[in-house]
């Protein structure tokens, strides 16, 4: 069961807590100010300033956060999206962060499995976890922008089959010994193997974002996670019991969050487009309201700020990691 996996396991805390992580890039250029600064330099919105990415991933690390998050986004599209995601290409900066880290967990949110080959996915990914001893967990994705699909020579509306295919891939890449697929009539005898393996005998972690063009039926069997978007606390119970109740209770739910964390501890929070806008001590409030609904994992947005993103991880880890600590590392591969 992939659940064990450290990853997984280092992400899922005991009892009503969650643990935090961090969505990259890390950088504030969805801010105001910063947008402005970007206009007047010709500079186009959505695409971030890298310049001290790897310092600051290291400085995440350091600090105690969980994990670093990274999207697949292959393709700059200003007119029909206008985010440009992380920019760099995402198991290329995977690789990049298992060097220049060493505890937080790498993970994808998430990899738009139908447009990439399920095997090179399948070696990529275990690559990463290797190097990073034991490190990764992979988010997958149907993916949502039509545009791209025959640019790639995909079809959009077969999109959901082909997930489900990609994962059966996956998962049989990472079985270890011979590879079988049946569907391409390969079997054992051939002996083909994708390599490298991974660290742990039940390969790597996938969590499913959305719905993916599954049912939740599938979602449940087939993921160790649910990767699901930030949603008001209603409707936010609403999924983590739906959630707990396929799963019986046995596989995390984690989501994302964009935050605005204003100068005033005090503020109190304000619902923004998919996150708060709120002082810390609100967000320790409402960080425990998602936790006591069953969410395992929160990763935070911080594009939307103006302050810097130095100054917003100090005051994150001062003032909102001691309620939500990052379990200690265990049975980390060599």
């Amino acid at each position: 069961m992939a659940s064990r996996h450290p990853a997984l396991a280092r992400l899922t805390p005991v009892g009503e807590r969650l643990t935090l992580g961090l969505e990259l890039p890390l950088d504030h250029d969805w801010g105001p100010d910063r947008r402005r600064v970007d206009r007047a330099a010709g500079r186009p919105f959505g695409v971030p300033d890298l310049t001290e990415h790897t310092r600051l991933a290291r400085l995440a690390d350091r600090l105690g956060f969980a994990a670093l998050w990274l999207r697949d986004v292959p393709l700059y599209d200003p007119v029909g999206f206008g985010d440009a995601g992380t920019v760099f290409e995402t198991f290329t900066q995977l690789g990049h962060l298992a060097a220049v880290t060493e505890n937080v967990v790498l993970g994808t949110s998430a990899v738009v499995l139908p447009l990439r080959e399920p095997l090179l996915v399948a070696k990529a990914a275990a690559t990463v976890d290797v190097l990073s001893g034991g490190r990764m967990l992979l988010g997958l994705a149907s993916g949502d922008r039509p545009v791209e699909y025959p640019l790639f020579g995909r079809e959009f509306q077969a999109r959901g089959a082909t997930f489900r295919e990609g994962v059966e891939t996956l998962r049989a890449a990472w079985r270890g010994g011979p590879l079988e697929l049946p569907r391409f009539g390969l079997t054992a005898d051939r002996q083909l193997e994708v390599l490298p393996r991974p660290t742990h005998p039940a390969g790597i972690p996938i969590a499913v974002a959305g719905g993916a063009q599954q049912t939740p039926e599938w979602i449940a069997e087939h993921a160790d996670a649910s990767l699901n978007y930030p949603r008001e606390l209603g409707a936010l119970r609403l999924k983590t019991r739906a959630w707990q109740q396929l799963t019986e209770g046995r596989k995390p739910y984690l989501t994302p969050m964009i935050l605005n964390l204003r100068d005033d501890a005090d503020a109190p929070a304000a619902p923004i487009r998919l996150g708060l806008s709120t002082g810390s001590k609100a967000l320790v409030d409402h960080l425990e309201q998602m936790a006591a609904l069953g969410v395992a994992h929160v990763s935070l947005n911080l594009r939307p700020n103006d302050r810097p993103v130095e100054e917003l991880l100090h005051e994150l880890a001062e003032d909102v990691l001691p309620h939500f600590p990052t379990p200690a590392v265990r049975d980390r591969p060599a």
